[in-house]
């Protein structure tokens, strides 16, 4: 006993050592350490950052537009239902052991980060599981839920005559299909819940295939088929609203944002029209994207707090915000896509998203491009906003070649 209460106490020692060892920024303020400091190549490091300004996104700055002017626009039902705003010049930050050794554009700047949200979804999901509220990600989803209220100020004023056989409520999983949905099958993508919620037909989103089919395929078994569809992601989105009972912004200030030192700056928001009536409170159900407008709207700085937590395994100084298994199942591979893991963590396993970079880094991205690269072979994380998606792995090679000795 009194052998491993030794081996306990070095383990101990050691795990505060390192974490005494390891720096993490206060709010508002990151440290910034010359490249030379740190032994980077400080001409290969400029000409990474000098590729990241000169390649930027070439679609119209007023998101709007560009969002008519892609496939978007163009879809079924393709209308924007959430703010929007039009965004900044290319911007990003480059973190190395902790510390500034690079930054371009405007990080302060607070601007939509598309689906990067995503990630901060699943993290509350995360944080509904370390705490109880779900059980475990592979229960069912259906038993959680409670009928959906939705808040439509039109119904006081309407002849509740005419809507006398309509239901004042929705379930969102009471068909014989969606019943058999997991948490991870939302998670992954790969539920394929059928409905339309807040006026999104599932169907719509990214629709592929005849036009004859779109809405009277065969459902495909939950867990077997991956595919991006936001309109999922808001039913994850909502799902979650329901076990936590309160605006999932507030859950991640609370326990995620304001704990890494995240600035006042960042919003979170859902549509015009996805407001529910919980406990006695109108509340907005976010999204978990920017696909029709709404989410996440942060600057560089938050965006590379989030990177760095989940870069040091969910732990903040000491402090395990999130569940280190947690961040683990964000990265397992999902079985029906590889290169994807929880939302939004798209992995490099396969060499896919960045060949020059070891197989473990991950990114969370979302449309613009807008990219947090995490890579703890290299202790190093990059935000990049508003690069083609088409060069964010060049970047990528670009930094981690300024690292060579």
């Amino acid at each position: 006993m009194k052998k491993l209460s030794w081996l306990l106490s070095i383990c101990f020692l050691l795990q505060f050592s390192i974490q005494a060892q390891t720096y993490f920024p206060v709010k508002n303020n990151w440290l910034v350490k010359e490249p030379e400091e740190l032994g980077i190549n400080e001409t290969k490091l400029a000409e990474a950052i000098t590729f990241a300004k000169a390649h930027e996104s070439s679609q119209n700055a007023n998101l709007k537009i560009a969002h008519y002017e892609s496939a978007f626009g163009r879809e079924p039902f393709g209308y924007p239902v959430g703010p929007m705003k039009s965004r900044g010049s290319a911007a990003g930050l480059i973190i190395y052991k902790g510390y500034v050794v690079g930054q371009w554009g405007d990080p302060s700047r607070v601007d939509l980060t598309f689906s990067v949200a995503k990630s901060f979804l699943s993290t509350t999901a995360g944080l509904a599981v370390a705490v109880g509220l779900i059980k475990d990600e592979m229960d069912l989803v259906y038993p959680y839920m409670a009928p959906i209220y939705p808040f439509d100020p039109v119904r006081s004023v309407m002849n509740k005559a005419d809507h006398l056989y309509e239901d004042d409520v929705f379930e969102l999983f009471d068909t014989e299909h969606n019943r058999k949905i997991r948490w991870d099958d939302l998670l992954r993508q790969t539920s394929d819940w059928e409905g339309s919620l807040w006026g999104k037909p599932d169907w719509a989103d990214r629709p592929s295939g005849e036009t004859s089919e779109w809405r009277s395929r065969a459902r495909n078994t939950p867990g077997s088929v991956y595919e991006y569809n936001d309109t999922r992601v808001n039913v994850l989105a909502l799902a979650l609203l329901n076990v936590w009972r309160k605006p999932l912004p507030v859950v991640l200030k609370e326990k995620i944002m304001d704990p890494i030192g995240a600035s006042d700056t960042w919003r979170w928001t859902g549509y015009e029209n996805s407001f529910v009536i919980l406990d006695g409170q109108i509340i907005q159900s976010i999204s978990g994207g920017s696909h029709w407008g709404g989410g996440m709207m942060l600057s560089a700085w938050d965006q590379a707090r989030f990177g760095y937590l989940t870069l040091r395994n969910g732990n903040w100084n000491g402090t395990q915000l999130i569940d280190s298994t947690w961040i683990e199942k964000s990265r397992t591979p999902t079985s029906a896509n590889p290169g994807y893991g929880m939302m939004n963590y798209f992995l490099n396993n396969e060499l896919k998203e960045a060949p020059d970079a070891p197989k473990s880094a991950f990114m969370h991205i979302g449309a613009g491009t807008n990219m947090i690269y995490v890579d703890q072979e290299n202790d190093l994380v990059i935000v990049a906003r508003w690069i083609p998606n088409g060069d964010k792995a060049e970047l990528v090679r670009l930094v981690l070649d300024s690292l060579s000795k």
